[in-house]
């Protein structure tokens, strides 16, 4: 549990914090952090400034409603960087009055792949390296438990003839684990893979490369994909009626980032 008030930030971004005035409580009183979405549980925020010499600084910061509530989400972070897994800088967390939050920095010039396929990015541009990506997930003894399209933030370079990818980050951090023993991990992965597989549908990607996404997949992992898809179908389906409850429910889950 945290104790309040508590803010531990990496030590490269805490001339920054001071910089922009921040402590523990200030995160939740600051008048620049930009709340642009609000759930019962937490907050989604920007904090954009523009520091001497011309630099400007993006930072994300999410509000908990709850003291602890930050710390999976810290815990997910340090078990992808310790496998070796690409993601979003932790600036810091804490907490204050029975809330807490974490901090990460922008990964400018990065864009979710949802966004990049709808804008005209070819999704033959992600399959491979998001493939990949959730094998060394899985091989590393991890899973995700939200690995939709848009949490893999993609860099491309414009290439004279196709689109050439720089890099592929893993974000949303707060619902990483490990896999759990043998009889139940099946079961995560194919909830993983699934996500993935739902996130496509309504994007201009077709059935075949979905299929060979999978194939990738399962090569690294010397999996069976025949056996994977059919139990990723049935799994697709329960998310689209899941999915359908929710944004009746609660629409402002759905929306984006400005």
């Amino acid at each position: 549990m945290l104790q309040s008030p508590q803010f531990r930030v990496a030590g490269e971004y805490q001339p920054l914090m001071r910089m922009l005035g921040l402590d523990a409580q200030t995160v939740f009183e600051h008048p620049d952090i930009h709340c642009w979405r609000k759930l019962p549980d937490r907050e989604n925020c920007t904090l954009d400034a523009d520091l001497p010499g011309g630099k400007h600084v993006r930072l994300h910061v999410k509000r908990y409603s709850s003291a602890g509530a930050a710390v999976p989400e810290v815990e997910g972070h340090e078990l992808l960087v310790q496998a070796g897994i690409a993601t979003a800088p932790l600036v810091g967390w804490g907490g204050w009055g029975g809330r807490s939050f974490v901090i990460f920095d922008d990964l400018t010039g990065y864009t979710p792949g949802d966004k990049l396929v709808g804008q005209g990015t070819p999704f033959e541009t992600l399959l491979e390296p998001t493939a990949e990506l959730a094998a060394v997930l899985h091989k590393a003894g991890l899973h995700h438990r939200d690995l939709y399209l848009c949490h893999f933030m993609a860099r491309v370079i414009d290439g004279r003839d196709e689109d050439l990818l720089g890099e592929v980050r893993l974000i949303d951090t707060a619902r990483v684990r490990r896999l759990p023993g043998f009889l139940t991990r099946r079961r995560w992965i194919v909830k993983d893979l699934s996500q993935f597989w739902y996130s496509t549908l309504k994007l201009p990607v077709t059935d075949e490369q979905r299929w060979r996404w999978l194939e990738r997949y399962a090569q690294a992992t010397e999996s069976d994909a025949g056996s994977l898809r059919r139990a990723i179908e049935r799994k697709v389906r329960s998310i689209s009626r899941h999915d359908a409850r929710l944004h009746r429910i609660r629409p402002e889950r759905d929306v984006s980032i400005p």
